[in-house]
């Protein structure tokens, strides 16, 4: 894992894995708060990481080029492993798949001053896979491992090995983080415009900070580069559905996606949603 200043969340997430791991790894990227001497209780071996320029990959990989074991498992300070999940991930490790392994993240806001998560939702993650030298992350921020685990041939399978996320959510922190995140987007995407992934996190940015033209204009942008992606008609579809609203081109986009994807879901949904829409137009 990479840390700066954990200390409320650290012991948490360490207990939660510490009878499962063969090795901790802590990467510190300049805690300065009792972070590293948290870690060092148990028994991780903790690695100062110079953060001055933003790079969570590069810190992520750091944490690996230092692992011995034959598998990864990465976390977050402020996440936990169910305890249930253990028994799986070792019949996974014993497997040895060339794979990667989709974690199911259970994410709970709190908002400051508030006892209960006013906010909760679920994604799936890769954080197990083999410790090989071609499996590394990409980006500075949204960092993944998933296109390396590809690249060499493995395949990336979904689990329902369950990981709690409770993390503290400040507006005002919120958004200006989305800035931040914004600018080194647009600085990887001008360094490498061939990697289109970078447009989807910065369309996400956008779109949780409310600025629908600019999040529309980068969903128009990644279909016109994956022309063969149902989900990114789809993605560009919703878009002129609901927040810049063009429907006969909406129209055109859910039929691309379902035309690529026949009987796609969530494109035949919103399908139904643009008809009624339509309907009342008329």
């Amino acid at each position: 894992m990479i840390v700066k200043n954990e200390e409320r969340d650290l012991p948490k997430c360490l207990d939660s894995v510490r009878h499962l791991a063969g090795e901790l790894i802590v990467v510190d990227t300049g805690s300065t708060d009792r972070t590293p001497a948290i870690a060092h209780r148990y028994g991780a071996q903790v690695i100062p990481f110079d953060f001055t320029t933003v790079d969570f990959a590069a810190a992520r990989n750091c944490a690996i080029s230092h692992a011995r074991g034959r598998w990864i498992l990465m976390l977050d300070a402020d996440e936990t492993l169910d305890a249930a999940g253990a028994p799986a991930i070792e019949r996974l490790v014993t497997e040895d798949r060339n794979a990667g392994y989709f974690l199911e993240r259970h994410n709970l806001a709190i908002s400051p001053g508030e006892p209960t998560p006013q906010k909760s939702f679920t994604d799936f993650v890769v954080r197990l896979f083999p410790n090989l030298p071609c499996v590394r992350y990409r980006g500075r921020v949204h960092e993944t491992v998933d296109a390396s685990i590809l690249a060499r041939g493995g395949q990336l399978i979904r689990t329902a090995i369950r990981i709690d996320h409770r993390f503290a959510q400040d507006a005002d922190a919120r958004r200006q983080k989305n800035h931040r995140y914004i600018e080194i987007l647009q600085q990887e995407i001008a360094a490498d415009p061939s990697d289109d992934t970078r447009l989807d996190f910065l369309a996400a940015e956008y779109h949780q900070l409310e600025m629908f033209d600019e999040a529309t204009e980068i969903a128009e942008r990644i279909a016109r580069l994956r022309p063969l992606d149902a989900r990114a008609h789809l993605f560009v579809g919703v878009y002129h559905l609901l927040y810049r609203p063009n429907l006969p081109q909406a129209r055109r986009d859910l039929e691309q996606a379902l035309k690529l994807r026949p009987g796609y879901p969530e494109a035949e949904s919103f399908w139904k949603l643009l008809q009624e829409r339509e309907r009342s137009a008329t």
